[in-house]
């Protein structure tokens, strides 16, 4: 099993939180990647959202309305169960979920790849409200749940790769996503109780990772790194790390294995032992 300065209380389960638009099947070479080095791996999709892909899209009425604090709660249930606090990594919204469930006590260390922003960054790139458009068009259906086509998919996730070679990916890992978190998370500096709220001056929180790519139209790097600065005002462990050439899906597309190897290390290195998640 794996090991680090504290055998007895250091990390050996990893916590996966998958992003908007993909479930955990999105995770699966890092599931087995993280396996293959000994670690128990959780990847658990959201709420409403953990049986059949296919019957997911055909009928996505279940995940209407879903909101971020039933998608925190998800996963806090699933680290409190835990004998010992985990490495919780979080991808694209995911790592918003990662950065929320930190600042609540939980975990043992957090790696946040191209979050989204929590409450308090206030400029976004063109390229991020593009890729968002689809959901927040028509504030009318922000209780609907709704699927990117393909050109929207290569446009947000693969854009580093042709059209033909997101065919096979958008295949396997797209599914509709709920709008209302993505209402809630834009409109989340006018609401004073906004659900993507967290304080960034605990310095009791778990260390920090936050991963950026450089191409990335979703979250772009800017916004990774707006981020970062709100997160470092905290006396806690926060750290940054950028990939120039990296699209959205940076967990998905070839050269995945720098980053979770990457991600794992500083994770290791960082953890705090705790007797309890």
């Amino acid at each position: 099993m794996a090991t680090g300065s504290n055998v007895a209380n250091s990390p050996d389960t990893i916590v996966l939180i998958n992003g908007l638009w993909l479930t955990a099947l999105s995770w699966e070479h890092w599931v087995s990647h993280y396996t293959a080095k000994g670690y128990r791996v959780i990847a658990r999709s959201w709420p409403g959202m953990e049986g059949d892909i296919e019957e997911l899209r055909r009928d996505p009425a279940a995940i209407d309305g879903l909101g971020v604090e039933e998608i925190v709660e998800h996963y806090e249930r699933i680290v409190r169960a835990l004998d010992r606090p985990p490495i919780i990594i979080g991808h694209s919204f995911g790592g918003l979920i990662t950065e929320i469930l930190l600042d609540r006590g939980l975990g043992a260390a957090g790696v946040a790849i191209d979050p989204a922003p929590v409450k308090g960054i206030f400029v976004l790139p063109f390229a991020s409200l593009k890729s968002a458009f689809p959901a927040l068009k028509n504030p009318f259906e922000r209780h609907r749940a709704v699927a990117l086509t393909l050109e929207q998919f290569h446009y947000g996730f693969t854009n580093t790769l042709s059209e033909e070679q997101t065919v096979p990916i958008y295949t396997r890992y797209a599914v509709p996503g709920p709008n209302h978190v993505l209402f809630q998370a834009s409109l989340a500096n006018f609401n004073p109780h906004a659900e993507t709220t967290v304080n960034f001056r605990n310095d009791d929180r778990a260390p920090l990772l936050l991963i950026g790519g450089g191409m990335d139209h979703t979250v772009p790097a800017s916004v990774t790194r707006a981020n970062f600065n709100l997160f470092k005002k905290s006396r806690a462990v926060t750290d940054y790390h950028e990939y120039p050439d990296r699209p959205h899906l940076t967990i998905g597309v070839p050269g995945w294995e720098e980053v979770a190897d990457f991600a794992m290390g500083w994770a290791r290195e960082h953890a705090i032992g705790k007797s309890t998640a």
